[in-house]
């Protein structure tokens, strides 16, 4: 019988995992993905017409969930040395309940990364938020090596300010939105290691091979 490389081998951030307390993020591969889609139909935003829903939350949920797909295997296809991005998927006892992007543009001279992340509407409140910021910057800042992690919300999206402000972000003036739709005024951020409050629970990485080090840069 013919012996085949395993798929973290083919593709490294498939055997990236980050615990926190109750948490676990990691890639969403593609056994993941019917139940990331059924959570793409549920309920994110308290107000659907609020400015800070994402443009890709305003399609109908059959849209959504086409798209959200190509979007996760195009991650893959683009994801350089260059250029990268991680969507890691959010799990908390064994349920997906939303997912914490971390993204980065030419990281081993920037060691800058950026960050977005959305939370299923019935676990709003419950501080699950901010860990998973949290350890998502612990592996950027402790196991990458980041100097600076920067983010962006849009005005008046008080929750997200919330969870930036509790993980020791600054105010770093203001931007117009690049995201497709209308654009509208945002806040931006920044956090660097000296600021960077660090959550409560111990957060452990595994998976961070020599190859996955390589792919990303660090």
């Amino acid at each position: 019988m013919t012996a085949f490389c395993p798929l973290t081998a083919l593709h490294p951030p498939f055997g990236l995992v980050i615990t926190a307390g109750e948490l676990t993020l990691r890639p969403l591969a593609d056994p993941d993905l019917p139940e990331y889609a059924a959570l793409i139909r549920r309920p994110i935003f308290a107000d659907p017409d609020s400015p800070h829903v994402f443009a890709w939350y305003r399609n109908d949920p059959a849209t959504r969930v086409r798209e959200a797909l190509r979007f996760q295997w195009r991650l893959r296809a683009e994801l350089t040395t260059e250029q990268w991005t991680m969507p890691l998927g959010i799990w908390s006892d064994g349920r997906l309940i939303g997912c914490q992007d971390i993204a980065a543009h030419r990281f081993a001279e920037r060691r800058t990364v950026t960050s977005g992340s959305w939370l299923t509407r019935d676990v709003h409140g419950a501080g699950y938020g901010t860990l998973m910021r949290q350890a998502m910057l612990t592996f950027a800042f402790d196991h990458l090596g980041a100097q600076r992690a920067e983010s962006a919300a849009v005005m008046g999206n008080d929750a997200s300010f919330a969870v930036s402000r509790r993980c020791g972000y600054a105010d770093n003036g203001t931007q117009m939105s690049t995201e497709p739709g209308p654009a509208v005024l945002q806040q931006r951020f920044l956090l660097t290691p000296e600021r960077f409050r660090r959550p409560e629970v111990p957060v452990e990485v595994e998976g961070l091979t020599a190859e996955l080090r390589e792919l990303l840069g660090a």
